[in-house]
């Protein structure tokens, strides 16, 4: 694949902690408002710039997305963000519970993405591709880094093992507790190094950010098409930011089901309607249930858990997941959830959420569903044979910041490029 080195805005290393945040899909309009509100010079601010206006403003209005340009160019203004105009690559390590990884920051070709090298699992909504591109247009830059997953290579792994003995542009630890350290490989011999062996890259998996991509990829389309015969392919706008770490090394959390109402069924006839759609349904008790295994699950009803399991699971890539067997059996045919993307009666609860949480979320009137997490290897599976996953079937843990690293793909002046020159003659 075509992994190059990059040019970007980035925080000043005493400022990093205060301004990078968590990606903007994390959060829903009333918990980045909250967020902002408490954190007003953090990256979330200019990620979801709806948070500078009133709660009823429309958030896809034109001035929201011009707002997002005015806050990037103040943060170049006072400084807090720097233009590294040398092309490097960036090695980005998370630590968390125990737990670490290290990925690669680069920019990865468009190209490699429509001819399948890098390949999708989800399905996007065109109102959230339309945002992204409207805020990549506004900004004239990509703001967050797509996260890719690829093969381990003990080779590539080697060099990125060697290059972390340097001292680090960032070291810093989140409000979750997440370390962050980020190395700036810019040494000609050591960017070659790393460009020659992610050529050796064979395919990568999207593991979080398809709608960042899937609005890079239509930039990219605009852009060519306006440039005509002057496009050349070496263009930034041909490439998006991307994180790639080694599959080995992720960690992927379940994302677990609430159905808002029982769809009018008492508690004896929900258990006999999940059993005669072929879920076996466990004795009712107090204890809550994580599964520890597939095709196993959790439920929450009528203020008690109950085990689920499945028999006679499909032998295919995507009916086997154990999202698939809980919404053909349960939430489609028992509870009438038909379309889980647009259902406004299903909620999803990811990541570390306790089997608590996710059941103080149905309360007591609705529905919970625990599910043991879908493998990297199944993700895998399905984007390897052009195939799409339920929404909502992986969580990645720990979350990449944004804001580190914000690459600008356009050729043309922006207002953050005239921000930096006022800067530069005060």
């Amino acid at each position: 694949m075509h992994a190059e080195p990059i040019t970007c805005y980035r925080p000043r290393p005493e400022a990093a902690a205060e301004f990078a945040s968590l990606p903007y899909d994390v959060y829903t309009r009333a918990e980045a408002a909250a967020y902002v509100s408490c954190h007003p010079r953090s990256f979330l601010a200019i990620d979801r710039p709806e948070t500078s206006f009133s709660p009823v403003h429309d958030m896809y209005a034109d001035d929201v997305y011009e707002k997002a340009h005015e806050l990037l160019a103040a943060r170049v203004t006072d400084g807090t963000l720097q233009r590294d105009g040398n092309r490097c690559y960036y090695l980005y390590r998370l630590r968390a519970n125990g737990h670490e990884q290290t990925g690669i920051v680069a920019a990865c070709s468009i190209d490699d993405y429509t001819n399948g090298i890098i390949r999708r699992h989800e399905l996007t909504r065109p109102e959230k591709v339309d945002d992204r591109a409207r805020h990549i247009e506004a900004t004239g830059c990509q703001t967050g880094p797509v996260f890719l997953a690829y093969h381990d290579n003990p080779v590539l792994e080697a060099l990125v093992e060697a290059a972390k003995v340097a001292e680090p542009l960032y070291d810093f630890t989140d409000a979750w507790r997440v370390r962050h350290t980020v190395w700036r490989i810019a040494r000609p011999a050591a960017v070659e190094s790393l460009r020659m062996m992610l050529e050796h890259v064979s395919s990568a998996y999207i593991a979080d950010g398809h709608h960042r991509m899937a609005a890079s990829a239509r930039i990219c389309q605009k852009m060519r098409t306006e440039r005509g015969e002057r496009h050349t392919g070496n263009e930034a706008y041909n490439y998006v930011l991307c994180a790639l770490f080694p599959t080995s090394q992720l960690t992927v959390l379940p994302y677990h089901r609430v159905v808002l109402d029982t769809a009018g069924l008492t508690e004896d006839e929900l258990v006999g309607a999940l059993e005669a759609s072929g879920l076996a349904v466990g004795p009712r008790g107090d204890e809550p249930v994580m599964p520890a295994e597939r095709a196993h699950f959790g439920m929450y009803a009528f203020g008690g858990w109950r085990e689920l399991v499945a028999a006679d699971v499909p032998n295919d890539p995507v009916a086997c997941l154990d999202v698939s067997v809980l919404q053909d059996r349960a939430l489609g045919p028992v509870l009438g959830v038909e379309d889980p993307r647009s259902s406004e009666r299903l909620s999803f609860v990811g990541g570390i959420a306790s089997p608590e949480e996710v059941a103080q979320r149905a309360g007591e009137k609705g529905v919970a569903f625990t599910l043991h997490a879908t493998s990297l290897g199944e993700l895998m599976s399905v984007a390897d044979q052009g195939l799409i996953m339920p929404p909502k079937s992986t969580w990645l843990d720990p979350k990449l910041l944004s804001g580190l690293f914000i690459r600008r793909i356009n050729n043309c002046e922006s207002i953050a490029d005239r921000a930096q020159e006022r800067k530069g003659e005060e």
